[in-house]
């Protein structure tokens, strides 16, 4: 058996890709604007065409580890039925967007091989 890996070793902070269409803008803009206004988080450009791994247009939320309990809650219970994936950073891409990410509302697919 392999030793844990400590997360307070490992984790350098957190990543949440907001996921959007047209019908679903408005609400992500308002999502964006809570976020901005409650939380200790840089939000990144807006993307409106595939950017990445990202399939479909998003934005992303980067936040420092202890605001996590805080912020992935309240978008759990905020998104609104928007595909919202979260993921650590830990130095390691295509692990952190697949076997280490948590989905708040529907999973999307993901170009994984811009990862590698």
């Amino acid at each position: 058996m392999t030793t844990p890996t400590d997360p307070n070793q490992a984790i350098r902070g957190y990543h949440a890709h907001v996921y959007y269409d047209q019908d679903t803008r408005d609400h992500a803009a308002r999502l964006r604007t809570w976020i901005e206004s409650q939380f200790d988080a840089r939000l990144g450009r807006w993307h409106d065409a595939p950017v990445g791994p990202h399939l479909s247009a998003m934005y992303q939320v980067a936040f420092p580890p202890h605001v996590f309990a805080t912020l992935v809650p309240w978008l759990a219970l905020n998104g609104g039925g928007l595909s919202i994936l979260v993921h650590p950073e830990t130095g390691d891409d295509l692990i952190d967007h697949t076997q280490y990410a948590l989905w708040l509302g529907p999973q999307l697919d993901l170009n994984t091989d811009a990862l590698r």
